[in-house]
């Protein structure tokens, strides 16, 4: 009896039902591997939550988005190169503390000009990539060869007044000593942290190219920010890229506001005061970043109650305002999300 063997058209009906099959599961496969990621991102917000209570409870204020401070090794120093963030000064209520065990605040994070100025102490320190500050949807990895970089951030406000950092609507600016009693908006109605999108491409670039929303700032030498000055800029990623340090507060790294809504089409625009003789504000950084995520849809964030929650990119543009302000009295229903 002779045996029949398999034809090419018969093995090619096959491949052919494979093909169909694995472009049928791999949607699903990404959907649930993206799933599990945005999972674990909140999570990562929710430990930053219930870090910032810990610190409440025990301070009696949150801690300050950014520091500015005289420095008594020189006095002539710019204050705004203490620059230590929120992040930095939640370190010792973080599972992961025994990282921050070595960190030195009480020094300036910057004792020079440059990247690289780095305070000897703290240069090890603020080098280490910690995972509780980086969301699995992103590239996961420094975008600095001297920092460690951070997906999420301190929410500043509404970004009125230009974008200003200093004593701003929100939970966290510049010297902040936010207490949670005043927060009269309430605790569960105003936002703390959120993530944004670590950068992409090269810095100091004045090539149109590198502007893409998604991953890049626009940069402006004046201050205040305005719609016009920010829509001219012609310098994008200004000597760093977005989100390089979780050590630095400011509106690259760790702070961000609501100007705009999440991943908004509009490029983030940053501004640094380079002019004043006041050293207490020389060389304060300016923003409207907005909050930006690998996740479709939407972003995650954090409320100061530790809740966190995703919010749809298309969410009310009152509705977010009112969620970044601690004291606006808008009569506004909490923003939505799961």
């Amino acid at each position: 009896m002779s045996r029949r063997g398999v034809t090419l058209v018969e093995i090619l009906v096959v491949v052919g039902l494979i093909a169909v099959l694995a472009g049928l599961l791999l949607p699903s496969l990404q959907a649930a591997r993206e799933s599990v990621r945005r999972t674990s991102c909140g999570n990562n917000l929710r430990q930053l939550g219930l870090a910032l209570v810990a610190y409440e409870s025990a301070t009696g204020r949150y801690p300050a988005g950014a520091e500015s401070r005289e420095w008594s090794g020189n006095r002539r120093f710019p204050h705004q190169f203490f620059r230590w963030s929120a992040l930095a000064h939640l370190a010792p209520y973080f599972e992961e503390g025994k990282l921050f065990a070595d960190l030195d605040l009480t020094v300036p994070l910057f004792t020079g000009f440059g990247s690289n100025a780095i305070s000897n102490q703290n240069r090890e320190a603020v080098a280490r990539s910690v995972p509780l500050f980086l969301c699995p949807s992103d590239r996961g990895r420094p975008v600095s060869p001297v920092f460690g970089p951070t997906n999420y951030a301190v929410c500043t406000g509404s970004g009125g007044a230009g974008g200003t950092p200093f004593e701003t609507d929100g939970l966290f600016f510049i010297n902040s000593e936010t207490r949670g009693r005043t927060v009269s908006d309430g605790l569960s109605k105003t936002v703390a942290f959120s993530e944004s999108t670590l950068g992409e491409g090269p810095t100091a670039s004045a090539d149109p190219a590198a502007a893409n929303p998604a991953t890049a700032y626009a940069f402006i030498f004046f201050t205040p920010l305005t719609a016009e000055r920010c829509g001219n800029a012609r310098n994008w990623n200004f000597t760093d890229l977005r989100g390089f340090s979780w050590a630095n507060g400011e509106y690259r790294t760790t702070l961000y506001n609501h100007q705009r809504l999440p991943n908004d089409a509009s490029i983030d625009c940053i501004a640094a005061l380079m002019t004043t003789p006041d050293l207490a504000k020389l060389y304060a950084g300016y923003g409207w970043r907005a909050a930006r995520s690998r996740h479709p849809g939407g972003v995650s964030v954090t409320f100061a109650d530790a809740a966190v929650r995703f919010i749809d990119d298309a969410v009310d543009p009152a509705v977010w305002k009112a969620a970044a302000t601690r004291a606006g009295g808008e009569a506004m229903p909490r923003p939505g999300g799961q």
